[in-house]
């Protein structure tokens, strides 16, 4: 079976796609967030959704649940992005450590351009098109489009991402995703039964504020294990800073259900050269892999520009990568 329908997520206006085993939900309306992803024969759910009666929290709080969009992610100094001679002043909203966090684009309105199904995938088409009518042009005076493609298939969910500057003159390409993920996905399974692989480098040191001081801290013998054999996702709390470095050619996150021999695979694509993990209190079931392609406060990172990953688009140029989740065993 493939469909893909305009529904209703928990009173929400939805685009539903399924496709043989696989479900999947994008509320076009809260910052085109893909909330659901589900295996619908085992009963697993991947991907952290609001809780029955929780979509007012959810609305308040997009980023523990689904895939959220940033541009540009994670935090700003100040509010200060510079820029080509120019300071762009982001808006301060994490008035507690006085920087921008999180972006433009995870609670705002999402334009559906497409969606359909056939034989191969079923799928939804969702963009940002930036003009100087646009409330980020304010902070960030630049035109452009972001476009996102989800599409489900005997492959799992795939998700295709485009940048394009539409502008006269080059812009910073800045984004990532906060997708928050269960852990357990199964029902019956414990935290205890989790194990997570990552594809970290090495960890960069954040100051009180949580931007990167200049610094590498050295992985504990539980990161050394995050990289190699893998480790609960609850070791500790977590709210950390690395750099991607693939293996096996691939740029990815595997989170392992011991007890069912399961394993879900989130590969995010090479073009995300550093990871955050967030997982709250450690205690809460679920936690944040977020690839993004820049560093925490790059414009402004003590490091050099080539090292904190910032991307210059010409005009008419586009930025994309494919990232990919599905299920082993």
């Amino acid at each position: 079976m493939s469909k893909a329908f305009e529904g209703v997520y928990q009173g929400e206006q939805a685009i539903w796609l399924q496709f043989g085993k696989y479900e999947a939900a994008l509320i076009p309306q809260a910052g085109g967030n893909l909330v659901a992803f589900r295996d619908t024969e085992r009963n697993f759910r991947f991907i952290r959704e609001p809780g029955e009666g929780d979509m007012e929290a959810f609305m308040n709080r997009p980023m523990v649940h689904g895939i959220p969009v940033l541009f540009p992610p994670n935090r700003y100094e100040d509010g200060k992005f510079p820029w080509n001679g120019s300071v762009y002043r982001l808006p301060v909203n994490e008035a507690n450590r006085d920087n921008h966090l999180h972006g433009f684009f995870y609670d705002i309105p999402w334009q559906v351009d497409d969606y359909g199904s056939d034989e191969h995938a079923s799928y939804v088409v969702v963009a940002q098109r930036v003009t100087e009518s646009h409330p980020a042009y304010t902070y960030f005076p630049h035109r452009f489009t972001i476009k996102i493609r989800y599409s489900l298939s005997s492959d799992g969910l795939r998700q295709e991402v485009g940048v394009r500057n539409d502008g006269q003159e080059a812009m910073p390409c800045v984004i990532g995703f906060h997708t928050s993920l269960n852990a357990p996905f199964a029902p019956g399974s414990s935290p205890s039964d989790c194990k997570l692989r990552m594809t970290i480098g090495e960890r960069i040191e954040l100051n009180e504020q949580m931007l990167p001081n200049g610094r590498f801290t050295p992985l504990d013998d539980n990161e050394k294990s995050l990289k190699g054999d893998g480790v609960s996702p609850y070791f500790a709390r977590l709210d950390n800073h690395y750099t991607a470095v693939p293996q096996g050619g691939r740029n990815a996150m595997e989170l392992t259900d011991t007890r069912l021999g399961v394993k879900f695979i989130y590969d995010a694509g090479e073009a995300y050269r550093f990871w955050m993990i967030y997982n709250g209190d450690a205690n809460s079931g679920f936690f944040c892999p977020e690839p993004q392609t820049n560093m925490v406060n790059a414009p402004n990172a003590p490091f050099r520009a080539d090292e904190t990953g910032i991307l210059s688009l010409a005009p008419g140029e586009v930025w994309q990568e494919t990232s990919r989740m599905y299920s082993e065993g």
